[in-house]
């Protein structure tokens, strides 16, 4: 089996980009890249999180390979137990500080999502074979464009009356549901969370692959043709169905899979067949406790928020301080990349330290 470290600084940087983006000096000063797309459409932003989804797929591959892909009982209750404790610090991630009315509590989220994805993701690879993962795959993207229309082309893909948001509403209830949108509707909802399995699917099947080829260059092309060919396909399959991040319809799952394998090319070409190895080397060390630092990331974000300098958070007094002197998305800019170098550090640390931080 050859080992790339392609797929190592592949994981580095989808978790410096997650951070990049998550925490602006202001939400009202944002480079458009770094911003989500308002309904349909995808900017750069709106691959990062499939990315993720896709990593985990290709680390699942990579455990299992260890116990040659055995699926017995003990195998799946660990499967079930990683994922109720990833839902569970999400689900806390929500809540913290605890002084919120729980009857506001908002349920669902990015780890909530990644944990429900992840215990059926793992099941799917364990009990079927390659081609049984890529029907499932289909079947679940078809299935899911159905349940999408079953309330009518016209309300399909609106935000008000997606099935998605209606769902949500009928088992969540509005106020345990993202309101960021001018609505109750969640952009991590129940039901948009089942085709986000078929991201980490492919992730597995795309690091199945690459895996078997030995000639490095080879693999380069391939990862090529199949990125290009499933951008061709999304962007096709998007004129009946929407390219949506909050719907994660299922030309978006396509379309995100496909630059995740165009970026793949890439960092295979310049690290594994070029030997550009210390491009990789601050990547690496970024990807060796992602769930930690995306943990941390977002506790130190939430500090920030409630304490205050005066009438203003701590937050917004470090923008200010830094936007004094500078246009303001730049500054907005320098605050997120100054945490992306931070907790770098965190990770370098503990990468000496040889801590490695797994659930």
């Amino acid at each position: 089996m050859t080992r790339y470290l392609a797929l190592d600084a592949f994981r580095g940087i989808t978790i410096a980009l997650m951070i990049l983006v998550n925490t602006p000096g202001s939400w009202s000063h944002v480079y458009a890249p770094l911003l989500h797309a308002k309904w349909h459409g995808c900017t750069p932003t709106d691959l990062v999180f499939p990315f993720f989804l896709f990593i985990i797929g290709s680390a699942m591959f990579f455990s299992f390979k260890k116990t040659n892909f055995a699926a017995s009982t003990p195998q799946f209750l660990r499967i079930v137990k990683r994922g109720f404790i990833i839902f569970f610090i999400g689900f806390m991630l929500n809540i913290i500080p605890f002084n919120s009315d729980p009857d506001t509590w908002r349920i669902m989220g990015v780890l909530q999502r990644i944990g429900i994805a992840y215990i059926f993701a793992a099941t799917i690879v364990l009990l079927l074979n390659r081609r049984g993962i890529f029907i499932v795959s289909a079947v679940i993207l078809i299935a899911y464009w159905g349940l999408l229309l079953s309330v009518g082309a016209e309300q399909a893909y609106s935000l008000e009356g997606n099935i998605v948001r209606q769902f949500d509403l009928a088992v969540l209830g509005a106020s345990h549901m993202y309101g960021g949108l001018g609505i109750a509707f969640d952009p991590e909802g129940i039901l948009s969370t089942i085709p986000a399995i078929v991201n980490m699917l492919l992730g597995f099947e795309v690091t199945r692959y690459l895996t078997s080829i030995k000639d490095k260059k080879e693999s380069v092309i391939k990862l090529i043709l199949i990125g290009g060919l499933a951008i061709g396909f999304a962007l096709l399959w998007s004129l009946v169905l929407p390219i949506n991040k909050s719907l994660w319809t299922g030309s978006y799952v396509i379309y995100t899979t496909g630059f995740a394998c165009l970026l793949l090319a890439l960092f295979v070409w310049l690290i594994d067949m070029l030997q550009q190895q210390k491009l990789a080397e601050p990547l690496l060390v970024y990807g060796t406790n992602p769930l930690f630092v995306y943990v941390l990331s977002y506790l130190v974000a939430t500090f920030y928020m409630n304490v205050f300098v005066g009438e203003q958070t701590l937050y917004d007094w470090l923008f200010i301080l830094i936007s004094t002197h500078i246009e303001a998305t730049f500054a907005s800019f320098l605050f997120a990349f100054s945490h992306v170098v931070v907790f770098w550090y965190v990770s370098l640390i503990l990468y000496r330290k040889k801590i490695f931080i797994k659930i």
